[in-house]
């Protein structure tokens, strides 16, 4: 990341990312199978069959997996029972989990630009009008900011 450094982030080799947010937050959804569950779960997806399915991972994988993101707060656990059948839980988003879309979104986008021979299978589009969505970088009003107008501070 080419970011400008200034004050006391100008001498690398005097601070460490202790408590980095960036490697927490790979602790939660930093496997390839967490991410496609939370893609499948902005599709619509709620049920542990259909996660495994769709994504294409074993069951054993999907429970892990799933476990893991209800424990750390991404997932809540809900009962249902169709009718003749056992009790099972869907999966739902929590509020947590809800505010993870712009990291998925932006991670499609990437991979629509960079890895993608044409511009991608889907194309995420805002509901009323229809228009294409996008993730960037903004101040609160909306105007973009460009990497090199970036400076980390130590909080």
């Amino acid at each position: 990341m080419s970011m400008k450094l200034d004050g006391p982030l100008a001498d690398r080799d005097s601070w460490r990312a202790t408590r980095c947010s960036v490697d927490l937050a790979l602790t939660v959804v930093g496997t390839r199978s967490a991410m496609l569950l939370l893609r499948e779960a902005f599709y619509g997806t709620t049920r542990f069959h259909d996660f495994a399915g769709r994504v294409g991972i074993t069951d054993a994988v999907a429970s892990a997996r799933l476990k893991e993101l209800v424990e750390a707060g991404v997932f809540e656990k809900h009962p249902y029972q169709t009718p003749g059948s056992r009790t099972r839980f869907e999966y739902q988003l929590t509020e947590m989990g809800h505010a993870l879309l712009p990291v998925v979104l932006g991670l499609m986008q990437w991979g629509d630009r960079y890895l993608q021979e044409d511009d991608g299978p889907l194309h995420v589009v805002d509901d009323a009008s229809g228009a294409p969505v996008h993730v960037r970088v903004c101040l609160p009003d909306g105007s973009d900011v460009p990497e090199t107008g970036l400076r980390v501070r130590p909080s």
